[in-house]
């Protein structure tokens, strides 16, 4: 066997949500900060998500998270989350993902049943504590970044469907909300297609008609993707809805969705539906959830802010060496719009 470009990788998942962590084989990107590492790597070395993300080695269900010494002088460890279509700031399912690989294999050691790992993003630092009862990490619970509401009820035409009301918050990423059951949805399993075909739509929409830029980075200025957002119930004293994510460039966020739910808290926030502290239950397609709050107030810039706290599990999977034959006609894999849709 000859294999070019060995990549050691960690298969995991988060609730449901596939996030393979990168262990060995890739130097870190050059840059000042995680960021500009990001850039790097998407500029210089794209060849890794082709290759790890495409077909044959990879799937349009997967992402990968690279590990890498950090930059912030308080933080444990750097990660970049590569997503199939987009190089994000900060990934919640990604994070718990990788905190739990490096925790599990040995790369971070477990200083007990609470082991706070701080993580160097390129959204900035992000305080894990991972619950590591008997030796097992058992649940990541991470303090995200600043997250808040760049655009409120707004309306944008979207092809099909004419005027829509959406929201777009930040959470680590950009997204669009929009009301699922104003669009016909229930956010059942066997709505998956027609959720990714209306979502990227939206998106697109979105993308196209409303600004939003970080106040503070303008290099995040993207509507990455689509929350279809379920109605806010009470149960057992505890508020809770069910969420779908569409991830670009046509798939379903298998679990709830970490930034996504650190976005939908501030908008729950700003209109006053949740209160500092109130625990918020966010529910996935697949029923898998993730337990939030709103730990604080804080600034983004001049914009309005809060701190929001995401728990949830991870499970690893595997692990896998991947190379390229010199001989293999896709060294960098491809896509077929079966499955990747475009």
């Amino acid at each position: 066997m000859h294999l070019d470009r060995m990549v050691t990788v960690v298969g995991a998942h988060a609730e449901g949500e596939v996030g393979r962590v990168i262990t060995g084989g890739i130097l870190p990107p050059k840059g000042k900060n995680m960021f500009e590492r990001m850039e790097t790597l998407q500029r210089e070395d794209d060849w890794v998500r082709q290759m790890l993300l495409f077909d044959p080695r990879g799937s349009v269900n997967t992402a990968i998270n690279l590990i890498t010494p950090p930059i912030h002088p308080d933080a444990d460890i750097g990660m970049i989350v590569i997503e199939s279509d987009f190089y994000v700031p900060m990934s919640g399912s990604n994070l718990i993902c990788t905190v739990t690989a490096a925790l599990e294999t040995g790369m971070l050691p477990m200083k007990g049943a609470e082991t706070i790992v701080r993580v160097d993003t390129p959204a900035g630092l992000v305080e894990v504590i991972a619950d590591c009862t008997g030796g097992k990490c058992r649940r990541v619970t991470f303090r995200n970044v600043p997250s808040f509401v760049m655009h409120r009820d707004a309306m944008i035409d979207v092809e099909g469907y004419g005027s829509v009301k959406v929201d777009v918050a930040y959470g680590g990423m950009i997204y669009v909300i929009v009301d699922a059951e104003k669009l016909g949805f229930t956010l059942a399993r066997d709505e998956a297609r027609e959720l990714v075909r209306v979502g990227e739509l939206v998106k697109h929409a979105a993308a196209t008609q409303l600004q939003s830029v970080h106040p503070e980075n303008p290099g995040i200025h993207t509507v990455n993707q689509t929350l279809f957002a379920g109605p806010l119930r009470t149960e057992n004293g505890q508020k809770r809805s069910k969420n779908a994510v569409v991830v670009s460039p046509g798939r379903i966020d298998r679990c709830p969705c970490g930034t996504g739910t650190s976005a939908r808290l501030a908008l729950l926030h700003a209109r006053g539906e949740i209160k500092t502290g109130e625990v918020f239950h966010h529910e996935s397609i697949l029923d898998t959830v993730f337990e939030s709050s709103v730990i604080s107030t804080a600034k983004a810039g001049h914009i309005d802010a809060v701190i929001p706290q995401v728990s949830g599990r991870a499970w690893v999977t595997g692990i896998s060496h991947y190379g390229v034959d010199p001989e293999d006609p896709f060294p960098n894999g491809y896509r077929l719009n079966d499955t990747w849709f475009k």
